[in-house]
């Protein structure tokens, strides 16, 4: 498809393809796409000359594997002189030799973002003739793809250097990737974000993926839906990441192993975000990174969370099976809690004062006992104005019967009520403290027994 983005782009300009065929434009976004284009219907593609983003769906750009591309004369001025920032190719089978005979073409144009959906890369390209070219890409994305081993290529790509090394994000997603070689890696020496959610990577696979000099720079790294399974081995993996600070292992199954010292793992020191969501904890895995800002433990099977992290501004602990709030003396500067359908109950009056000083709270989902602590604390905590957007339809009564189904916030429970037992409680031990005390001295004042309790 690059050559119906290059050479035809250059030959529909100069007016020499008429313009109708299977491509709409839409004015407004600047947004153009394209179906099956074929070489009958490629004159469509003249509107799209005017777009900034581009998609070309489908199409037959085998056949053009064969075809001669040289240097077209007025390609530097025709491309240089293109809004075009974004192009997709989907649903295609992109011959690598194509390819790699094209790709020196966008270095005339103002693209910086190179994107394939659901492609095919067939066969193996010679990228020689790349060497020593930059390009303006800097974010590439593979999605769905299916392409030839890169194991043991790393001389080929190394031709890539020039560009590769200035590429900032780089996401291979849903591709049956299991690692990546180390030589590779050595390229992407300014990548600041590499995703690579839903692969097939392995605990082993990581350690030369992740090896000395690989992706310098990185700062954003998804591991999300893989097949990774040991938390040390994760740990020791990415331990020399320099730059890390966002890091997603979201959707894996992850266990400790007992056979493996805590102390031995040390995550990156400039790591602040994590994300542990559904990766299948009963437990909070140690040790976690030191520095941490935000930590995601949501749609786990958590009973119970005790963590000292000196930094955690946000803890997010949504599905869950907590039946109380997490103790939080241990994070002081924690500002943001999430604990959406778990098992909590009732919120003690104690936990209302705690979560009180936070500057979001969100509760909603659980099953509430809707007594004074239960409905009288959430109305508290309400009042503070810090419950999230889900105050007050999605917090109901679960018990009692008599309430249940009740928004929380319409309970009748006075303060008063709510801090009866703390009051009638003290009264009632004092009048029968008193009345013990009075038949004590009954008794001491009957002749014969004991002495009076007091004399006049």
């Amino acid at each position: 498809m690059g050559v119906l983005t290059m050479r035809v782009a250059v030959l529909l300009l100069l007016g020499v393809v008429e313009g109708r065929g299977p491509c709409f434009f839409n004015r407004t976004q600047e947004h153009c796409v394209c179906h099956n284009l074929s070489q009958k219907s490629i004159g469509s593609a003249i509107q799209c000359l005017a777009a900034s983003v581009v998609e070309f769906w489908g199409g037959e750009l085998e056949r053009y594997t064969a075809q001669p591309i040289t240097d077209l004369e007025d390609a530097p001025t025709v491309l240089g002189s293109l809004i075009i920032k974004k192009i997709i190719f989907g649903n295609l089978l992109v011959p690598e030799v194509l390819l790699a005979r094209v790709l020196r073409f966008f270095s005339y144009t103002h693209v910086e973002e190179l994107v394939f959906k659901s492609c095919v890369f067939q066969g193996r390209g010679n990228w020689a003739g790349m060497a020593g070219q930059g390009l303006p890409i800097l974010s590439l994305q593979f999605h769905n793809v299916t392409s030839a081993p890169l194991l043991g290529r790393e001389e080929e790509f190394s031709s890539l250097g020039t560009w590769l090394e200035t590429l900032q994000e780089l996401a291979v997603t849903q591709s049956r990737v299991t690692g990546l070689p180390c030589g590779i890696g050595r390229l992407f020496k300014a990548l600041h974000s590499l995703d690579l959610a839903g692969n097939s990577l392995g605990d082993e696979s990581l350690l030369p993926t992740f090896c000395q000099g690989a992706f310098p720079q990185l700062q954003v790294l998804s591991l999300q839906h893989n097949e990774l399974t040991s938390y040390p081995g994760v740990c020791q993996s990415l331990r020399l990441l320099p730059e890390l600070q966002h890091l997603d292992l979201s959707q894996n199954k992850l266990l400790t192993d007992p056979s493996s010292s805590s102390s031995s793992c040390q995550w990156p020191q400039t790591l602040r975000i994590f994300n542990l969501s559904d990766v299948g904890l009963d437990e909070v895995l140690r040790p976690l990174p030191p520095h941490l800002e935000v930590l995601d433990l949501s749609r786990n099977h958590l009973r119970a969370v005790d963590i000292s992290l000196s930094f955690l501004r946000k803890l997010f602990l949504s599905q869950n099976l907590l039946e109380a709030a997490p103790s939080l003396g241990n994070c002081p500067r924690l500002d943001t809690l999430h604990l959406e359908n778990n098992s909590i109950a009732e919120l003690p009056w104690e936990e209302v004062k705690l979560l009180g000083v936070l500057r979001e709270v969100a509760l909603d989902g659980n099953p509430y006992s809707c007594s004074c602590s239960g409905a009288g604390g959430l109305q508290a905590l309400a009042a503070t104005g810090h419950l999230g957007q889900g105050w007050p339809q999605d917090y109901r009564c679960h018990l009692p019967p008599g309430y249940q189904g009740w928004q929380v916030k319409d309970v009748p429970v006075s303060g008063l009520r709510c801090h009866s037992v703390a009051v009638i409680v003290p009264i009632t031990v004092v009048l029968v403290l008193l009345g013990l005390a009075g038949a004590l001295c009954l008794l001491r004042s009957r002749p014969g027994l004991l002495q009076p309790c007091w004399r006049g």
